[in-house]
């Protein structure tokens, strides 16, 4: 079998895995755009994709390959204390790295310098991510209204209350506050920390946000330029 190839990078606003969104769908203000290898940039391969409003993107976990893999892992929905076996799972600690996401195509953008751009909504990938593939999302077959969820059935979502001053939210973009205020309000500690002296640091869109929780409340507390 032939290695797989890397056909396009999705590029969006978090540099790193903090602050990633735990599933694709989450945040939808996120904005990502999608742009193709040399090898692929040919605008014949994405002829019809316009006419569907969803994509499933096949990716790799490039930010968490190692060599080895576990058959059992510690879900985080299940605050890290049972494990599970890790196909009941998307832990990227997978023997072959491989994520799967659902993401809303908004436009087909074609580029003079780099073909046709992909621009979706509702990514969880980091900036950079490698993609195998581009698939269509076809409603008549990939929606299941009375699908089972396993163990993440009645575990609550939380959604947390976000303060943020009007003049630290100036710091970010126009078109990805939106974006920001969605990872915060998806609340992206580790579900085991619940310190609320504890001042974490999330990059986003060139800056270094950092916020403390306070039960039900996430206060930005500075937002910065990034060190380069």
């Amino acid at each position: 079998m032939d290695a797989l190839q890397v056909i396009a990078r999705i590029h969006t606003e978090l540099p790193e895995k903090f602050g990633v969104p735990r599933q694709s769908g989450l945040v939808p203000q996120l904005r990502g755009r999608i742009v193709f290898e040399p090898a692929y940039r040919n605008p014949d391969a994405v002829r019809g994709l316009e006419d569907f409003s969803h994509l499933w993107l096949i990716w790799q976990f490039s930010g968490a390959i190692r060599q080895d893999w576990s058959p059992t892992v510690r879900p985080p929905r299940l605050g890290g204390n049972r494990r599970m076996g890790v196909f009941a799972t998307r832990s990227p600690f997978r023997p072959n790295h491989l994520g799967l996401s659902s993401v809303r195509l908004e436009r087909v953008e074609q580029s003079e310098a780099l073909g046709p751009v992909l621009h979706v909504c509702g990514a969880d990938l980091m900036d950079g991510t490698p993609i195998f593939d581009i698939k269509p999302y076809l409603p008549y077959t990939d929606s299941h209204p009375d699908a089972v969820g396993g163990f993440t059935d009645g575990l609550e979502s939380r959604c947390l209350r976000v303060e943020c001053p009007p003049q630290l939210l100036e710091r970010i973009p126009a078109d990805s506050r939106e974006g920001l205020l969605g990872v915060l309000a998806g609340d992206p500690r580790p579900r085991y920390q619940e310190d609320p002296q504890r001042v974490y640091g999330m990059g986003f869109a060139g800056q270094n946000v950092r916020f403390t929780v306070a039960g039900d409340t996430l206060t930005v507390r500075s937002i910065d330029p990034l060190e380069k």
